[in-house]
Formats: C-alpha cells, structure tokens, sequence
C-alpha cells in the first residue's frame, strides 16, 4: 500500500461511535415513518404531534428524555418546546408546530429569539415530519444572523434514506456534542458563492 493510498484510507474511516448512531438514526426513521404518516393523514394537534418530536428526539435522535431534554424551557418570560442539554450544558432550543403546519418565518422568529436570549447558536424547527436546522450568530443587540444549516423532509421518497440519516446525524446527540453540525455549517460556507 502507498503512503498515498494508507493516507486516503485512514481519512475515510467513520469513527464507531457515528457509524452506531448513524444505525440507530437509520432504524428509527423506517420505524416512525409510519406512525409519522398515520399523525399527518388524521391532521393531529400540536400536542400530538409533540409525543412523535419527543420519540424521535428519544429512538432516532439519542436523546435521554430526562437529562437531556427540558420540555417548556423557561426562556425570560417565554417558554421553549424544548431545551437541549448535553454534559449540562444548553445546546439548541427545539420549536414544534402541529404536523400540518407549514413552517414559516414567524416560527424561525420565535425560536430564533429563544436562542438569542439564552445565547444558544443552534435552533431547530420541526412540525415532526420536516426538520430545519438554523444557527444563530447575534450582530449587534438583538440583532442576529441566521443560517438554514439544512432541512430535511422525512416523508420525502426522492430524498434518499442515507441521506435523511446523514442530516438527521447532526442535530443527534453525538452530533451536536461532537460538534458535526458545526463541522457540516464550516464546511458549507466555504463552498457557499458568497465566500
């Protein structure tokens, strides 16, 4: 083997750990698209559509119920769906709308704002079956910039299985705690047109 070749090959290689919970994202997104499908054809409430955020947040996603995850996050007046912690540390803020609703720009507002008054830079948005990670950066005062990091439907067929798992990965808890959507966000704005 070359220097060349041993070099490529040591660079490929997925560390255990994601390649586990790269499975666990895989497995559990073919066993919730059913009841997710079920949740959306019966136009489920808010509520509702809160118990399939928090088993995905739970099966798919890693999360420990309680020690990761504070349902109704007091945020200075406010409540969050959920606060994310991993090692106590507040991670991401996590807004849920009713599994029908279109995502919109006043629901990003609304988690954004979250996150700017707890200086958190992750930001998720979800109705359960689309999924929007946004980083917040603040500008000046309660100004901010905020960035899509990526969306993925997980209902979506032309959207292939790897892919939604790849996505999904980074909003994991060994995701975020490895700092991979950091990573995924870095590795996006240099290839952006911009920069």
């Amino acid at each position: 083997v070359t220097p060349a070749v041993a070099k490529k090959a040591s660079t490929s290689i997925v560390p255990k750990w994601e390649q586990n919970a790269k499975l666990r994202v895989a497995a559990g997104l073919k066993k919730l698209a059913k009841p997710t499908m079920m949740l959306k054809e019966k136009d489920a409430v808010e509520a509702d559509t809160r118990h399939l955020v928090t088993d995905i947040l739970c099966d798919v996603l890693g999360f420990d119920k309680y020690e990761n995850l504070t349902a109704e996050f007091a945020v200075k007046g406010d409540f969050a769906d959920y606060g994310v912690r991993i090692d106590k540390q507040l991670q991401a803020f996590i807004e849920v709308k009713r599994i029908s609703q279109k995502l919109s720009a006043s629901h990003l507002r609304q988690v954004e704002s979250y996150a700017l008054k707890e200086g958190v830079q992750w930001a998720i948005l979800t109705n359960a079956q689309v999924w929007q990670a946004y980083h917040v950066q603040p500008v000046k005062g309660q100004q901010s910039e905020v960035t899509l990091i990526f969306e993925v439907d997980i209902l979506d067929e032309n959207l292939k299985p790897s892919a939604k798992t790849n996505l999904l990965f980074l909003i994991s808890k060994e995701g975020l705690s490895k700092g991979r959507l950091g990573e995924y966000l870095s590795a996006q704005n240099a290839i952006s047109p911009k920069t």
